[in-house]
């Protein structure tokens, strides 16, 4: 890929949402994957099944992104631009 090709991939405006948590890419074996996050305070964290974010708890990760389970109900976060 060129630098060009790169550039443009790594920089999609309005792809992180402002006072939003954010997925900023996943990784790490299938059955061991963690992600990073940017949280709605701007701070960037690395998180894994069981961890909690913004009061929810993390139930899962995949190649797509974060599923999160708050007062019973289950959300999925995908990776930002994607």
């Amino acid at each position: 890929m060129s630098n060009s090709t790169v550039n443009k991939a790594a920089t999609q405006p309005g792809s992180l949402k402002r006072n939003s948590t954010s997925v900023l890419g996943v990784f790490g074996a299938q059955d061991d994957m963690r992600a990073l996050v940017r949280t709605s305070s701007g701070r960037v964290k690395e998180i894994k099944p069981g961890a909690r974010i913004n009061s929810a708890k993390v139930v899962g990760i995949d190649k797509d992104g974060v599923i999160l389970q708050k007062n019973g109900r289950t959300e999925r976060l995908n990776i930002a631009g994607s």
